[in-house]
């Protein structure tokens, strides 16, 4: 429960139909079970504790009986429990009989949620024995006492206030306006369904897109359970589709198979989510039932991406990369068309950046309709500059069909040295950004020569890091890579190497991915790179991974670290992982000033640092909250 992560369950027992003593048994090991592993809330099917294929037999006290007796057994044998449990069975109320779910805790049974919509259609016929849940709650009489009876109520854990359960029952979510909407508004963020969907040859898609959809809609965790072996197969199957869902991500399911589902929820992203869209209204207020459990810390098996800028699945990556390249390529035919420009200028420097943004800038060209050589690629090598960098430089814009101009930047820097006094052994920040603003001066300059624009290279990761020269590299017209976090770019430019269909491009371009990234400023060491980034300021994979859970979902260093060690797990210690999230947390604070001021540049994903767009900081926030008191 700490750090917002719950341990939650679905679960489908196999069961007898009208074998209610047998049911409950079955339903009480796998309540046993859930608690042994940690679960703090587990769903079960709809009509669990009878089998909702008992037709007629509905009718019959006998079973109506049983069923009594079976929740009642079902309470006091998980009264030792530490978890929330729902499950279902028929219900007296009224002189009607309701399919309802019966929400329990530590033995104590907290109410009972009648279903909505009752199907009549095909090969259901609720309505046949089943009454529709009344338009107000009340109470019902069950087991000899009264507890809340209706749909509009909620259940709290008084030790998490995130944790707040609503429930539907099946068909209540194939509505055009299903209950847990309502529930979602007045505060619900984990909705429980106990279901009896039968499978049919593609049924399983539709479900699961209704699953994960309404999660997504919700801002909400959505534990899906069904009903699985042991209904009658008379005319129909069940197959215990069980899935859980957190903000349209199924993060667990099973189908053909009798059992327990868990995972963890997120419950602090959830809540942070609800915050920071304002079109997620609040609705009425429902009535809360409060329960307890007992606060820990909830073991992770939940994997969370290394890469969560990059799409996992391979399916999705031709369509992701196409998308990206072609909003960078929008963005900046925009501001052409709008400048009047005809041409673009880029400072080419055989590495990750200036190749991703040259691409862009090619295929902007092509948009245009405007010869290839309106790129003006520009490499101007100076202290640093390898052979090997130069000559991926010149190949890029070759294969691209650039125009190329080398300017050697080095007299010019002397120069520079002279003017001011500084002396050129000492090999300081003077030293360095010294080269960076010269080459920017070069770049801006062609620009108004050429009628073009200057377009920028720096990265998402770089800004977030204030790993650029302030109105050197950190300027330009329009900068095309300002939504794209370095890990995304590699990923790009990989995809581009492998479809571009130039066997020259694709060469270049897999030796540019295979450069140690660096901003070659300091000189060479027997023709190699000697100043490579990750060095100095840390693993870009470890700098997205933090920039993506602090920065977007608000996430603290300490949650961020307790995930980002189980990720990099085998690849990063404990200690190194803690070290570069410090270094994160320092520099994304006392940068902040680079990013305010940063020239316009496409949103891309779902975050981005403009201080027009997404991000608004100031640039004096001290960073002692996140480092612990111990901020500087």
């Amino acid at each position: 429960m700490k750090d917002g992560f719950l341990k939650v369950g679905t679960a489908t027992p196999k069961i007898r139909v009208a074998d209610c003593g047998y049911n409950a048994g079955a339903a009480i090991a796998l309540a046993r079970e859930a608690a042994d592993k940690g679960v703090k809330v587990l769903v079960l099917p709809e009509l669990c504790l009878t089998g909702y294929t008992c037709g007629d037999l509905f009718f019959q006290d006998a079973l109506l009986d049983a069923a009594e007796d079976a929740l009642d057994r079902v309470l006091r044998e998980t009264a030792d429990c530490d978890l929330l449990l729902a499950l279902g069975l028929p219900v007296r109320c009224g002189g009607k009989l309701y399919n309802c779910a019966a929400v329990c805790c530590r033995g104590k049974l907290l109410g009972l949620v009648p279903k909505r919509f009752l199907p009549n259609y095909g090969e259901f016929y609720e309505k046949r024995w089943f009454a529709r849940a009344p338009g107000e709650d009340g109470e019902a009489r069950i087991l000899g006492k009264s507890v809340p009876f209706g749909t509009k109520r909620l259940f709290a854990c008084a030790q998490m206030p995130a944790l707040k359960i609503g429930v539907e029952i099946c068909e209540d979510l194939w509505a055009s306006e299903p209950p847990s909407g309502a529930l979602a508004a007045a505060g619900a963020t984990v909705i429980l369904n106990l279901s009896a969907s039968n499978e049919l040859v593609g049924k399983a898609s539709y479900r699961r897109a209704l699953v994960s959809g309404q999660s997504a809609r919700l801002l909400a965790a959505y534990l899906y359970a069904d009903a699985g072996e042991g209904e009658s197969t008379t005319d129909i199957v069940f197959a215990g589709h069980d899935l859980i869902a957190e903000n349209g991500e199924v993060l667990a399911e099973r189908r053909f198979a009798s059992g327990l589902l868990v995972t963890e929820l997120d419950l602090g992203r959830l809540a942070f989510e609800r915050r920071r869209l304002t079109s997620f209204e609040p609705g009425p207020a429902l009535p809360e039932t409060e329960f307890s459990l007992k606060p820990c810390r909830t073991a992770l098996t939940r994997a969370f991406p290394r890469n969560p800028f990059v799409p996992e699945n391979d399916s999705d990556r031709a369509a992701r990369c196409g998308e990206i390249l072609n909003i960078q390529a929008l963005g900046l035919a925009k501001r052409m068309e709008h400048t009047g420009a005809r041409r673009m200028v880029v400072g080419v420097s055989g590495g990750l950046d200036s190749t991703l943004a040259a691409i862009v800038a090619a295929k902007t060209a092509e948009k245009l309709g405007l010869p290839k050589t309106a790129l003006l690629a520009v490499t101007m090598p100076c202290f640093g500059t390898t052979g090997r960098t130069r000559s991926n430089a010149e190949k890029l814009a070759a294969a691209l069909g650039a125009e190329l101009r080398v300017v050697d930047i080095g007299e010019a820097v002397k120069l520079h040295f002279d003017d001011i006094g500084h002396d050129p052994q000492v090999r300081d920040v003077v030293y360095e950004n010294s080269q960076a603003r010269e080459r920017t001066q070069v770049l801006m300059d062609l620009s108004n020569a050429e009628n073009a624009i200057l377009v920028g290279t720096g990265d998402m990761s770089e800004l977030a890091l204030g790993w650029a020269t302030y109105n050197g590299d950190h300027m330009s017209m329009y900068g095309v890579n300002a939504g794209v976090p370095k890990t995304l770019v590699r990923f790009v430019i990989a995809w581009y190497a492998d479809t571009c269909g130039s066997a020259g491009l694709a060469a270049v371009l897999r030796d540019i991915l295979d450069t140690p990234v660096s901003p070659e400023l300091l000189p060479a060491v027997d023709g190699e790179i000697s100043q490579k980034t990750e060095d100095l300021v840390g693993p870009y994979e470890l700098h997205d991974f933090f920039l993506y859970y602090m920065v977007r979902w608000g996430f603290t260093p300490e949650k961020t670290l307790r995930m980002a060690q189980r990720a990099f797990a085998g690849e990063y210690g404990p200690e190194t992982i803690e070290k570069w999230l410090r270094v994160f947390c320092r520099r994304f604070f006392s940068q902040q000033f680079k990013r305010s001021c940063l020239p316009d540049g496409p949103k891309v994903g779902t975050l981005s640092l403009s201080p027009r767009g997404d991000w608004r900081m100031p640039s004096d926030a001290s960073n002692a909250v996140w480092l612990g008191g111990e901020g500087k």
